[in-house]
This record gives C-alpha cells, sequence and structure tokens, in this order.
C-alpha cells in the first residue's frame, strides 16, 4: 500500500500571509506614532558613518534630522515603509507573493522565512558598506568647509526603509529554482521568464547604484546585497539536490 498522498500547494501559505500582515501592522503604527515619536525614522536603516562625520553631522543639523546607526534597525527597516508612499508597501507584498508562495511551498516555512531574513540582513549588509565609502568624501567636505561638496555627497546620510532587499531575495532564489516560470508584469504586452525578468532587475539596479541618477533615492545596493543572498542561499541548498526544479 501506498504512503503517498497528494498535497495541494497552498496559494497564501502562512509565512508570506504573516509576514504581509506584519508590514502592515507596522505601516499602521508608523501612520498613528509617526507624530509623536518619529517612529519611521527610528526604524529606519541609518548608515555607519566613518571618523568623526557623525559629530560634523549632529552639529550642523543640530540633531534633527540625523537619527544615527542602531544594531536593531538591520530587523526593523525591512518590516518599515515610506510613508508618503503607499505603493511602496504594496508592491513589495505583491511581489512577495508573487514570487514567495511557491517558493515557500517548495522550501517549506522554515527554510523560507529563514532565506527571507536573510536576505533582508544581506540587503542592509551591502547597503552599510556602499554607504560607508560614499561617506568618506563627505567627511573630507565638512573637514574643508567645501559647501559644494557637502551638498553633492549629502545623500551618503540618507536612511533606508523597506522589504524591498529581502523580496528581491525571494526572487532571485525562485528564478533560480524555476527559471523558466513566466510572469506577466504591467505596462509589458508579453509573458517573461523569470531569469530574465529578476537578471534585467538586478541589471537596473546596477547601473542605478553606479550611476547615481539625481532624484534617484532606491536604494540599489540593498536591492543587489538581497539578491546576492537569496541566490548563494538556494544554490547552496541545491547544490546536494538530484532534482532540478525547472
Amino acid at each position: 500500500m501506498s504512503n503517498f498522498r497528494y498535497a495541494r500547494p497552498d496559494n497564501f501559505p502562512p509565512i508570506i500571509k504573516n509576514l504581509i500582515i506584519i508590514n502592515v501592522l507596522v505601516y499602521v503604527a508608523q501612520l498613528l506614532l509617526q507624530e509623536q515619536f518619529q517612529l519611521t525614522s527610528k526604524l529606519a536603516l541609518w548608515p555607519i558613518l566613518p571618523g568623526n562625520l557623525e559629530y560634523y553631522v549632529t552639529r550642523a543639523s543640530g540633531g534633527d534630522f540625523f537619527v544615527g546607526f542602531e544594531p536593531y534597525q538591520i530587523a526593523t527597516h525591512f518590516f518599515t515603509h515610506a510613508l508618503n508612499n503607499p505603493f511602496h508597501l504594496v508592491f513589495n507584498m505583491m511581489g512577495l507573493w508573487v514570487f514567495g508562495r511557491t517558493l515557500e511551498n517548495v522550501l517549506g516555512p522554515k527554510r523560507f522565512l529563514f532565506l527571507y531574513l536573510a536576505a533582508g540582513v544581506g540587503a542592509a549588509a551591502l547597503h552599510l558598506a556602499v554607504q560607508y565609502f560614499r561617506a568618506e568624501p563627505l567627511l573630507n567636505a565638512f573637514q574643508q568647509f567645501d559647501q559644494d561638496s557637502i551638498y553633492r555627497y549629502q545623500g551618503a546620510l540618507s536612511s533606508a526603509v523597506g522589504a524591498s532587499g529581502a523580496v528581491m531575495g525571494v526572487m532571485a532564489a525562485s528564478a533560480f529554482l524555476f527559471p523558466n516560470t513566466e510572469y506577466m508584469m504591467m505596462m509589458m504586452p508579453f509573458p517573461i521568464k523569470a531569469k530574465w525578468l529578476v537578471l534585467g532587475w538586478v541589471a537596473i539596479d546596477l547601473f542605478g547604484g553606479v550611476a547615481k541618477v539625481e532624484g534617484d533615492n532606491i536604494a540599489h545596493f540593498a536591492h543587489l546585497g538581497g539578491a546576492i543572498t537569496g541566490f548563494i542561499i538556494v544554490f547552496i541548498w541545491n547544490k546536494t539536490n538530484r532534482k532540478t526544479l525547472y
């Protein structure tokens, strides 16, 4: 007698469902408590600054806008979203559901949760590293009282919020395991395979991170850090798997 049982894939698996609920609840808390506690700024990921740059920044701003890095922000920033743009939350949660539901059904809840959280941490790590090195010219500008350079490099002081890095890790993992799955994207009249979609997204982030387009406030290297982390994790997990999940 066979013990095999068919289990229908869950269209809304538990980890994704709970991650969406948590992100929405945090966003509601941001809306309710922002004015009183400046909650978004406290939960955001602030850069680690080289030398005594933090002293210059705090003195120049009177401590009004720069919160400063705290270790807990590595975890809190990817449950926090931009208050002035609700679509930031909506698109991230849609991406998590679209690319993550099959992945969670295949990997199981524990592995999927580990991958998501690890991708969020990987996103933070690369973002912090890039911001640290970008802050070096800003430190020199403060020391030389060069106002033009201070204005040019002040982006190194920006904080980061959003689940995009963690979601990019899920997307990269999904594209690695199911590269030929086709998706219909907005403003595209034809379906596109996961492998080309994610590679295109990575290329856009790489260009955006290097080119520094004026007015672009996207943390591109956080996206890349999440994608790299997600890819490495499933690559290691799949290395000994004889079944090819295409």
